[in-house]
């Protein structure tokens, strides 16, 4: 029953008010990422992602599925938005030259389009210790898949899901098989490196012992510090543990369980 004192119009306005409302929380809630403008294209307009599907099936198939894809929708109104073009930008041109690579942007090659939304990674790269992204000597595709075949991300980021095959491109002699292996390689290179950059050398998270003894517990025994059953105290002193000659082979080694060389 509405109150005396609204007539069917006003309570009609209000129930459009409250269900707008509604709409808007329920939007924001499930939309976390920024809103960027699309990389643009001169000349160009928007077509849609099914006007990219025709070409490139074997990317749009797999798309939805992708943490990208999270922004996918169908609806041209969105398409600078979402989808195929808020990334390569509009390819009218890009069709109706038969794919001629000119017509469209292409992420892989320059990160400015990745950058757009993401901010924290741009800043990392401006970091002392940085994969050289900036002066274009690696792209962001080297390292992550936008598109998703690879979708599922325990590691926390696009084809990192895959710990160190992603490093071992180029990292090989630090990914290689050992014979006595340092255990953290199996939770990732990222363990103990930055991907994108660092105040530290090498990438590392932290720069001396500490990073170190993160997993490696140690046990105080009167006034020292033990660790696997080895007095450190002396030992943490003279630097961090793998440049002051203790575990030298810090990835693994093949010849000392202490991981030397």
């Amino acid at each position: 029953m509405r109150p005396s004192w609204l007539t069917p119009g006003q309570v009609a306005l209000v129930l459009a008010g409250a269900g707008a409302v509604v709409a808007l929380l329920s939007a924001c809630a499930s939309f976390d990422g920024t809103v960027a403008a699309p990389p643009h294209v001169e000349g160009a307009t928007f077509v849609g992602n099914a006007a990219c599907a025709d070409c490139h099936t074997n990317l749009t198939s797999v798309f939805p599925a992708s943490a990208h894809g999270r922004y996918h929708r169908d609806d041209l109104r969105f398409a600078g938005a979402t989808g195929c073009e808020s990334c390569h930008g509009p390819g009218s041109k890009h069709i109706a030259a038969a794919g001629a690579r000119e017509f469209i942007v292409n992420p892989g090659k320059d990160p400015t389009a990745c950058f757009a939304c993401h901010l924290e990674i741009q800043a990392e790269f401006h970091l002392p210790q940085r994969h050289p992204v900036l002066e274009g000597r690696m792209h962001c595709s080297q390292c992550h898949d936008p598109h998703g075949p690879d979708i599922a991300q325990p590691a926390g980021g696009l084809a990192m899901a895959r710990l160190n095959e992603t490093c071992a491109g180029c990292h090989r002699e630090q990914t290689r098989p050992f014979v006595f292996e340092h255990e953290a390689m199996r939770e990732g290179c990222t363990s103990c490196h930055q991907p994108h950059g660092s105040i530290s050398s090498k990438l590392l998270v932290q720069r001396d012992a500490n990073l170190c003894l993160k997993c490696h517990a140690q046990t105080p025994q009167g006034n020292g510090v033990w660790i696997g059953k080895v007095d450190h105290t002396q030992l943490l002193r003279l630097g961090s543990c793998w440049s002051a000659g203790c575990h030298t082979a810090v990835h693994g080694s093949s010849v000392h369980p202490k991981l030397l060389y």
